[in-house]
């Protein structure tokens, strides 16, 4: 059978490494912070002594925090342990850093597949994931029984490997909507004096079903945004990712400066900075003034 390297041990990574140990793979983890692994090993996992053994696998997947963390960790030393192995990269990064990681573990005689994932953290553990994939066919094919036993669909986009990464920012983009808009609509409502979780009941089985409307809807509705499955910090970083990724394509979005003003309001606020992104919705509710927009 072969090895299975894992990297980045988050929320996210240790329900999908967690996921993979389950199903009987052989998982060498790896991960910043050594603690983050224990968990795993009790499970049947091993510790990687460096992130170049993880990397050494037949194939690794990385799920690491954003562009500077994948950059620290598979540089020009470690891409060496990619020869003839596979690397999966299924963190959200942006896609400039995609395309640049594709070309450079196919110079250090690797093969490397994007394949960013739709789905929280509780979702990674059920192998509910949604997956984009792009990459050379073949070598989507010989990693497709991995991301199976973590979806329930692999999505094929393209061959190049950058354009998963750029659809993952625009779902997440898609998703801030989302939240904003429920947010605005609580405080709209509930102000009439109408119960926040039956307006948001009525919203998701009426005109809006779907994961986003019933899950995000409810945990607004609470205010249950703690623990957090996704960090206001993270989304900030993924409004950054579609910014690159409309301008890349002279797209000019005219939502995205008050959603950057929205986010930068929730992180100075340090009562909603390290809750679940959304808890951007309290910004509207608690009727906070916007940060300042950037120049």
């Amino acid at each position: 059978m072969s090895t299975v390297g894992f990297l980045g041990l988050g929320a996210m990574g240790s329900a999908m490494a967690g996921r993979l140990i389950d199903a009987g793979r052989d998982v060498i983890l790896w991960n910043r912070s050594a603690s983050a692994v224990e968990p795993l090993l009790a499970r049947g996992g091993s510790a990687a002594g460096s992130a170049a053994e993880a990397l050494s696998a037949d194939v690794a997947i990385c799920m690491l925090a954003d562009d500077r963390a994948v950059d620290a960790v598979i540089d020009d030393a470690n891409l060496a342990a990619t020869r003839g192995r596979t690397l999966v990269m299924t963190a959200s990064i942006s896609p400039d850093l995609s395309a640049a990681l594709a070309q450079r573990v196919a110079d250090a005689g690797g093969t490397y597949v994007a394949a960013p994932v739709l789905g929280r953290p509780a979702a990674a553990a059920a192998g509910k994931l949604n997956i984009m994939t792009a990459g050379p066919a073949a070598a989507v094919d010989a990693v497709v029984p991995l991301l199976d036993i973590l979806g329930v669909r692999v999505w094929r986009l393209s061959e190049r490997a950058a354009v998963a990464h750029a659809v993952k920012a625009a779902v997440n983009y898609n998703i801030i909507h989302a939240m904003q808009a429920i947010g605005e609509s609580v405080a709209m409502t509930e102000r009439w004096g109408v119960d926040p979780e039956l307006f948001t009941t009525l919203l998701s089985q009426t005109l809006f079903g779907g994961v986003v409307y019933t899950g995000y809807g409810s945990i607004i509705a609470t205010g249950a945004y703690d623990p957090p499955g996704f960090h206001i910090a993270l989304g900030r970083k993924d409004l950054e990712l579609a910014a690159a990724v409309a301008a890349a394509v002279d797209v000019h979005p005219p939502t995205l400066a008050v959603l950057v003003r929205v986010f930068d309001t929730a992180l100075a606020d340090p009562e909603l900075a390290d809750l679940d992104w959304s808890a951007i919705a309290e910004v509207t509710r608690r009727d906070l003034p916007l940060a300042p927009e950037h120049s």
